[in-house]
């Protein structure tokens, strides 16, 4: 059954074995107790890149002693460049699994990422809220990496956030394409986008998922709202993805999510070598744990999928 909530999602992961992350500038409190939280759910083994010093002196500081998380391996290293840097260094010489952002910059921690651990996938972010009014965990993408997507953009986007959708064991992602209105309006590009995509989806150009749009967000997620305007559609009113138009709109929904209807939001990045969590600076530590949980899934998932 695909997983409603975050609780579901972090039980599903527990029996599996922790995967090695490398924690990119760790010297930060929200970043370790995100790390060691992950740590004691087995769930990564986390390798601490930065200030070793600041980091050995935090650790206790926040409860973590060298009896509660006695196994860290730290790599010092000076600044946030090199930080990133040696990460990924770590997946290249088969160390790490997968890489999580501390408290440094996007740009800075994506940097070396873009340049060395690209595929033949387009690099894009999802969001995934769990959200105590909606029924179900909703994704949400692009909100972080792709800043003004075109339709073939999009279509890569959407695809990355069907894939993650499937591992999280949605069988067939319901999709909606977002817009302002919910009808076709050459004025504004991002309707003629979503139809496009829905009409893409339907010859095979996009896989497995149902995909609808344009729909205004309260179709997307709201049946009433959708029946009350006429819709017909499968997707309205019972969306699992939902695909923005660009990064700032799906910055400010994704935000509003989280400060006022209560969501926790866990971030992954789709396309590279490795699952990449991105999550903001100032996230709490349970977005960071669930955004482990999410790479170990799609790390396993990986596994399973090779030859």
């Amino acid at each position: 059954m695909p997983y409603a909530h975050f609780d579901a999602l972090l039980a599903a992961v527990a029996p599996l074995n922790d995967i090695p992350v490398a924690v990119v500038d760790a010297a930060e409190e929200h970043v370790l107790r995100g790390a060691c939280e992950a740590k004691l759910q087995s769930i990564v083994d986390p390798i601490l890149i930065g200030d070793e010093n600041k980091i050995r002196g935090l650790l206790p500081e926040l409860g973590y002693d060298s009896g509660v998380c006695p196994d860290f391996r730290i790599i010092h290293v000076d600044g946030a460049e090199a930080a990133a840097e040696k990460g990924v260094e770590l997946v290249l010489a088969g160390e790490a699994k997968a890489l999580m952002k501390g408290h440094l910059h996007s740009d800075a921690f994506l940097h070396p990422i873009l340049a060395k651990l690209r595929t033949d996938r387009r690099l894009s972010h999802v969001f995934v809220a769990d959200i105590k009014t909606y029924p179900k965990l909703l994704l949400i993408t692009d909100a972080a990496i792709n800043i003004a997507p075109d339709l073939t953009t999009k279509a890569a986007i959407l695809q990355n956030a069907i894939d993650l959708a499937r591992i999280l064991d949605v069988t067939q992602p319901k999709a909606a394409i977002l817009s302002a209105v919910e009808v076709v309006n050459p004025a504004i590009v991002s309707t003629v986008d979503a139809a496009c995509l829905s009409k893409m989806a339907e010859r095979g150009q996009i896989t497995g998922a149902l995909v609808d749009g344009p729909l205004a967000f309260d179709n997307a997620i709201s049946k009433e709202s959708a029946e009350i305007k006429g819709i017909q559609s499968a997707v309205a009113g019972d969306a699992d993805i939902l695909l923005v138009p660009d990064l700032v709109s799906g910055n400010i929904l994704a935000k509003d999510l989280e400060y006022l209807a209560g969501a926790t939001l866990a971030g992954i990045v789709m396309g590279a070598r490795v699952p990449v969590i991105l999550t903001s600076r100032a996230d709490p530590a349970r977005a960071r744990l669930v955004s482990a949980g999410l790479a170990a899934l799609v790390h396993y998932h990986r596994l399973q999928m090779l030859p």
